[in-house]
């Protein structure tokens, strides 16, 4: 984990110089902020449809975003080649806005979780004594990585709730966002997830055939789990007569907000009733069999199982429009499956693991 460029370096630099200090979260970030700004710079991250391939990765990223008839776009993604300056590192993220500053905290959110990230990842590696070093087996180095990255990503979505409740430009009381992002580090794959949107990794089975495996939770209120904690909170969880099945977040006493979702940055409103910005964070260490994973928001996995989107992405004979394929097709099985009901926006990222292009 010690490989970091002279940029990268400096960051260390200055959590050590600054360890006790008030300014030393502070400084941390103006570094991780200005990583981004170069690397954005350099056509490392993009931020709206497109690909990210840098010559010499076994990463391709293609990523595309469609309005749908509700109005503004409220989905956004990113992808950050290289996250860190570390050249065996990459980190997507997708957000789905919803409420009336719903597209405005999408794009907040995606603007200061990868350096509110790195900031906490350098943080808790110079905290941390226990590195297992290159002489221990690859089982155990993983792990630790992924823990220093769990806790990196607790910490991280906590502070991006909060500063979002006090940001003074942006009104997040009955709006919000969710949040799905993805780390891949050499063969290690962090996933982190606040929301309804979905990762599903394509793999090769023993029979040579693709396999959807679904790596996130749809955080939706009627699981068991979230339920009960909303209704520990005095929150209410039901569906409308027009929605049947379609279970929503309520306030103890008034027919509002009725979020589609148990989890979500911003929406203070409900956030004491059960409402919770708390990632779940799973790994998975990548094999030769893994090709690729699907980072989409509910605007597809509404319309598109998890199988029906593996073979969309596989049989895209041109790699950069497997997003844009994808999009498409959910596009027009909205229009087939649920007529009537206006479109979502629809966003996805396809994540290849093996660049042979």
């Amino acid at each position: 984990m010690g490989h970091f460029s002279s940029m990268f370096n400096g960051l260390a630099r200055s959590f050590s110089m600054k360890k006790g200090r008030k300014n030393e979260k502070c400084g941390g970030r103006e570094a991780a902020e200005a990583m981004a700004k170069e690397a954005k710079k350099n056509d490392m991250m993009l931020c709206s449809s497109g690909i990210v391939h840098v010559d010499g990765s076994n990463n391709f990223a293609s990523v595309f975003s469609k309005r749908g008839q509700k109005g503004v776009n409220q989905d956004c993604c990113i992808v950050w080649e290289e996250f860190g300056c570390q050249e065996d590192t990459i980190f997507c993220g997708i957000f789905d806005g919803h409420g009336p500053w719903g597209h405005f905290v999408a794009k907040r959110v995606r603007e200061s979780m990868p350096p509110s990230l790195l900031c906490n990842w350098q943080e808790t590696l110079a905290q941390t004594s226990d590195d297992p070093g290159v002489d221990v087996e690859e089982g155990k180095r993983q792990l630790y990585r992924f823990n220093v990255w769990k806790h990196s990503y607790l910490k991280t979505c906590a502070a991006i709730d909060e500063e979002l409740k006090q940001h003074r430009k942006i009104d997040s009381f009955y709006s919000g966002t969710t949040a799905l992002s993805i780390i891949r580090q050499g063969e290690l794959i962090v996933i982190a997830n606040v929301g309804d949107s979905r990762a599903v990794l394509a793999t090769t089975s023993d029979e040579g055939s693709l396999v959807a495996v679904q790596l996130t939770v749809d955080f939706k209120p009627n699981l068991p789990q979230e339920a009960e904690r909303i209704i520990e909170c005095q929150g209410r969880v039901f569906c409308l007569e027009d929605e049947p099945g379609v279970h929503r977040v309520w306030l103890p006493d008034a027919e509002s907000p009725g979020l589609a979702m148990s989890r979500a940055f911003g929406d203070y409103c409900i956030k004491g009733h059960g409402l919770i910005s708390v990632p779940e964070v799973t790994h998975r260490n990548i094999s030769g069999r893994d090709q690729f994973v699907v980072l989409a928001t509910d605007g597809v996995w509404d319309v598109i199982s998890n199988k029906e989107a593996v073979e969309i992405v596989s049989s895209t004979a041109d790699k950069a429009k497997a997003a844009k394929r994808l999009v498409e097709c959910a596009e027009h099985a909205w229009k087939r499956k649920r007529r009537g009901i206006a479109v979502d926006d629809i966003s996805a990222i396809c994540l290849f693991f093996h660049s042979s292009f």
